[in-house]
């Protein structure tokens, strides 16, 4: 299987592609999560795939000789003919977060997660479980649900509640996403976001259709189109086919805890009348013509 594929990305992929691939990937199915039969040894896969392609000398040799380089024997092997390690049976998540800095690149680089400096408390807000024998050792935790809406969980919010017998106040941090869990003093706190009505979320990323007119579409012009921060104005090229998109850097939401945003994706979808006056019907054969 081509890492690219594996991972969902092109081949000129960004850095910040893989990373946001990475985590949508490791979050649908990592084993904790996903009880299909095949999903460990995907995930290690996804893994294995990430640890080759963040790594830009690895990258090289990949696009050069294929998966093959980093196989038993190959470019990517230790000096004992083994297989490099790519973060045992987690993958990254039992590496990267270590101050000997091995591994390959942080997918979570740049995210401050209030902190913690045990990496199993960072995977613990993104799983809900943690790997290894710890598992067994640590102290079971409340965990409690807590709804939200699209809006409060990309800007963040305060919620009063009564936990334990006892008023609370919870503190969310703008950018959470639904399964996201977060983990306070003693208790841990379990996110549901509602969707939106017209913006759709993956990961940090946003997405949205705007539908525009088919004179629009042929002549050019500027458009309002809602971003989760206000209004922007975009300009329509002519020419403009249906299901053109248009990538709004940092137009998305944030990484908990950071000054990093995802981006907003903008598709352009024609509007197509479904009744039309004998005027505009004679208007649109004159320029049928034309074309």
């Amino acid at each position: 299987m081509d890492y690219y594929e594996v991972l969902g990305v092109s081949k000129n992929a960004s850095d910040a592609e893989l990373k946001t691939a990475y985590r949508k990937q490791a979050l649908k199915w990592h084993p904790d999560r996903n009880k299909t039969q095949g999903a460990t040894d995907k995930f290690k896969e996804i893994n294995h795939a990430y640890e080759v392609l963040s790594d830009q000398k690895k990258r090289q040799l990949y696009d050069q000789y294929g998966k093959e380089a980093f196989e038993k024997g190959g470019f990517g092997s230790s000096s004992s003919g083994q297989r490099t390690p790519h973060g045992g049976g987690y993958g990254p998540f039992t590496y990267t977060y270590s101050s000997s800095g091995g591994g390959g690149a942080n997918p979570f680089e740049g995210v401050d997660f209030g902190g913690f400096s045990d990496p199993f408390d960072i995977f613990e807000q993104f799983f809900g479980g943690f790997a290894g024998s710890n598992q067994h050792t640590r102290k079971r935790r409340d965990v409690y649900e807590l709804t939200l809406t699209f809006d409060e969980a990309v800007h963040g919010v305060e919620k009063q509640t009564v936990i334990k017998g006892r008023n609370k106040t919870i503190k969310i941090p703008a950018g959470v996403d639904d399964g996201t869990r977060i983990r306070f003093q003693d208790f841990d706190v379990q996110v549901r976001v509602q969707q939106h009505a017209t913006f759709k979320r993956e990961g940090q990323d946003i997405y949205f259709e705007k539908e525009i007119s088919f004179p629009l579409a042929v002549l050019g012009g500027v458009v309002d189109v809602p971003t989760i921060s206000g209004s922007v104005q975009l300009r329509v090229r002519p020419g403009t086919k249906s299901g053109t998109t248009i990538r709004l850097r940092g137009q998305g939401v944030a990484y908990p805890q950071s000054s990093r945003k995802g981006d907003e994706y903008v598709t352009y979808r024609i509007k197509v009348p479904e009744h039309m006056s004998h005027k505009g019907r004679k208007l649109l054969e004159e320029l049928e013509k034309e074309i």
